[in-house]
């Protein structure tokens, strides 16, 4: 076979787009560039890597297999480039980070900061669901991963960096926000609006509603912090969220932060990945730095 890393990377882009449409704007190049780069890799492989039912993209065994091979030997390369830039006193190369939604709000200042240090640094970042991040996590796809909830059957190593203090936001308006010391049981009778099941926000709060014996009302579920602050604003219930997603300026936005016995919910921020994965130089510096410049909580 005689396969190149570009086509390789373009049928990495293909494998995590679904979509040859997607995978040429992930890569800034043209469709038929894709294509072209699509049908020699599988001429070469000599079976088919992918296909097309209806609208939908999947990859075939073959392609599964190459995908792993693929992600493994890029990674591999990427080190060698990250060992040499390092021998040359540079911190160089391509950072790739996967972080839940909620680490939006404190993620892109951490990088600013940690890219006016190292100007040669480019960084991919996803933003997902917590289940996004870590099927990702389980597929290896990325240097390292930010969560506030590690998952428990995934053998891989957490550090904590942050504080992720976990607050009960209501109305501005409404009668409790002036109120101190209020009894958890007092809220029994309010409404709730929560973060949808599975993500990191919504397993720690059922965790410390379940250990003072509290049954929250719930009358939404919601899977994005904005949408689920203007619904506690409109007055469709209370909510837990990370203190990071309220921002400086929280009576602003319609909201004040409850004073209830047992809250903030302590937690963290950790950085997640794969027990035994060999860090890239980049991927240390900027644990590093994290532990430098964050204090874990």
């Amino acid at each position: 076979m005689n396969v190149t890393f570009k086509q390789l990377r373009t049928f990495l882009a293909l494998a995590e787009q679904e979509s040859i449409t997607a995978a040429s704007r992930a890569l800034h190049v043209t469709q038929p560039t894709v294509s072209m780069q699509l049908k020699e890799i599988t001429d070469s492989v000599g079976m088919p890597l992918y296909e097309v039912t209806g609208k939908k993209l999947q990859l075939t065994e073959a392609g599964r297999d190459l995908e792993a091979t693929a992600r493994a030997m890029l990674h591999e390369w990427d080190l060698f480039e990250q060992g040499i830039a390092a021998r040359r006193g540079l911190t160089a190369g391509r950072l790739r980070l996967a972080v839940v939604s909620t680490a939006k709000y404190f993620t892109p200042r951490l990088l600013g900061d940690f890219c006016r240090m190292h100007p040669e640094v480019e960084i991919s970042l996803e933003v997902l669901n917590r289940d996004g991040v870590v099927q990702r996590l389980r597929e290896n796809v990325d240097d390292l991963y930010i969560m506030s909830k590690p998952p428990a059957d995934i053998d891989a190593v957490a550090h904590a960096f942050l504080a992720n203090p976990l607050v009960l936001i209501a109305p501005l308006a409404h009668p409790m926000a002036l109120t101190k010391n209020i009894a958890l049981e007092d809220l029994q009778a309010e409404r709730f609006v929560l973060r949808e099941k599975g993500s990191g926000t919504r397993l720690n709060t059922d965790a410390h509603f379940a250990s003072h014996h509290f049954i929250p009302r719930i009358r939404l579920e919601m899977g994005s912090n904005e949408a689920l602050k203007q619904a506690v604003a409109g007055g469709l219930g209370l909510s837990v969220v990370s203190r990071h997603a309220l921002g400086p300026d929280i009576a602003g936005q319609g909201l004040a932060v409850l004073e209830v016995k047992g809250f903030p919910i302590v937690s963290n921020w950790y950085t997640v990945h794969l027990q035994g994965k060999r860090l890239s130089p980049l991927a240390e510096a900027f644990m590093g730095y994290l532990e430098r410049f964050a204090v874990a909580g």
